[in-house]
């Protein structure tokens, strides 16, 4: 790429409005899994599933609230 270098937050918001709806788009085909006229599953596999999505969306929460300028530290 030649020219202007791109700013950090376009970069930010360029990324960002590729990866979140891919990533809406895993979660809706996620959500298929549960139509049971195809598919058969335990509560147990279930649980599972919502514990791994559970534990990366309050990873991901916690990325961006580590990098909250706001958070009063010492």
């Amino acid at each position: 790429m030649t020219g202007i270098p791109e700013s950090k937050n376009a970069k930010f918001r360029r990324l960002a409005n590729t990866r979140v709806p891919n990533a809406v788009k895993q979660l809706e085909l996620i959500k298929n899994l549960a139509n049971t006229t195809h598919y058969e599953y335990s509560k147990e596999e279930v649980n599972a599933i919502l514990k791994t999505l559970s534990k990366s969306m309050n990873e991901l929460k916690k990325s961006f609230a580590d990098h909250d300028s706001s958070s009063f530290r010492i």
